[in-house]
């Protein structure tokens, strides 16, 4: 393959490939083994996919419908922009007979539209709003999988990893919040081997990339006076400062955290004590890397005796907590793209990284919402929190708890042992 994402080069017989996908995927199930043709990143993800003990023969579970599935689906920050994914894709749509279906950013559907017929023939795998397509709940499938990999991903046939979905091809690209970067959805053409070409892949990507400039058309002016902090689920925060987009360096990010959240200044000893876990570290050290955030701020940003910034900070990890004491859980799970700098070792960091982490989760136990706990528990963040799964398995009904509950006796045995 000249690229590694499309599925089928042109001129390439379907019916061959498909029926050598379908030895390869069955010799997977049976003995672990991974066999030509199967793709390096199809490989992974069957991998991934076995590792969340995703049912071969399963379904993909509703997590929403009816008033919730609208009121959630109205709310949503992609519903601005449908309007423009309509116009894009419903002609593709009707006259290739394809389904075009946008997700959030845990892989459930929220719009599944196109032709009456093959909508009926998707809604016997639940490809419908409100189901999960998650990679790690659904398996190998192009919404699910490029919101994992974050980027446009083509899904063939037997590349899929659950067999009811075996009979279609799909192609989807990740949708990023234009601010931040932040995954919001994606957007995704489902349908039969035609859209095995690399044009679909092309296609779906242009349409993605049409989704994130519109919502920065959109989106409201930023203060000119305000600072815009990004550091949740990321190493390296992103600072938007009188309209320049920057990317910290990893120590730079936990100084932005801790001056955020200090709007009256710190004090440099103090500052040393919450930034290094490390006691030799000098002030000198601090000194420096002040210098060097300073200059790339630019002029009159950080302000020092005591060190301060001269602008207000709306950081994405604040907006979390306040949605969190304002009662709004859904909301503020929405806004949770991940932990605090999730490798930083700076103390204020890892506290204030803790207590978030921590008043979300007892928020979302103390809900008790299947969907809710699911897109904790079944995150990259929430894979191993045991608290979570035994909310989450208490929570479903019991025709649906076999794989928490199997989660829950894993992380049981392996905390124990």
């Amino acid at each position: 393959m000249s690229d590694p994402w499309v599925a089928l080069e042109p001129g390439a017989d379907p019916a061959r490939r498909s029926a050598a996908l379908r030895r390869a995927y069955d010799a997977y199930l049976t003995a672990g083994r991974v066999e030509t043709p199967v793709r390096p990143e199809v490989a992974d993800s069957w991998r991934r996919s076995a590792r969340a003990r995703v049912s071969p023969e399963g379904v993909a579970g509703v997590d929403l419908d009816g008033e919730d599935l609208s009121a959630y689906r109205d709310g949503h920050v992609l519903a601005r922009v449908m309007p423009v994914i309509r116009e894009l894709t419903g002609a593709y749509a009707t006259d290739g007979g394809h389904l075009v279906a946008v997700c959030d950013a845990h892989g459930r559907l929220l719009w599944v539209e196109g032709p009456p017929a093959t909508r009926r023939r998707a809604d016997r795998m639940n490809f419908v709003p409100g189901a999960r397509w998650a990679e790690a709940v659904a398996g190998t499938n192009a919404p699910g999988t490029a919101i994992t990999v974050g980027r446009p991903v083509q899904v063939f046939a037997a590349e899929h990893f659950r067999r009811p979905v075996q009979s279609w091809t799909c192609a989807a690209a990740p949708i990023h919040d234009p601010a931040t970067g932040r995954v919001l959805g994606a957007v995704d053409i489902t349908g039969g081997d035609q859209l095995a070409h690399p044009h679909s892949l092309a296609f779906v990507g242009a349409v993605a990339r049409a989704a994130e400039s519109q919502l920065a058309l959109l989106a409201p002016a930023p203060r000119a006076d305000c600072l815009r902090l990004t550091a949740l689920g990321r190493d390296e925060a992103v600072l938007v400062a009188a309209g320049r987009r920057l990317r910290l360096s990893r120590r730079h990010s936990e100084i932005l955290v801790v001056l955020g959240g200090r709007p009256d200044g710190i004090g440099g000893d103090e500052l040393l004590v919450e930034l290094y876990e490390d006691e030799t570290v000098t002030p000198v050290t601090l000194r420096a890397e002040l210098s060097r955030l300073r200059h790339l701020l630019g002029p009159g940003l950080l302000r020092s005796r005591p060190y301060r910034l001269a602008a207000p900070v709306d950081a994405d990890f604040d907006t979390v907590a306040r949605r969190l004491a304002s009662g709004a859980v859904t909301g503020a799970l929405g806004a949770y793209a991940g932990p605090l700098l999730p490798s930083s070792q700076a103390p204020a960091v890892v506290r204030l990284r803790g207590r978030l982490e921590n008043q979300l989760r007892a928020a979302l136990i103390a809900r008790g919402d299947p969907a809710l706990l699911a897109d904790w528990a079944y995150s990259t963040w929430g894979e191993d929190d045991l608290p979570a799964w035994r909310a989450l398995a208490s929570a479903l009904p019991p025709d649906r708890r076999t794989p928490a509950l199997a989660r829950v006796a894993e992380l049981d045995a392996w905390q124990r042992g």
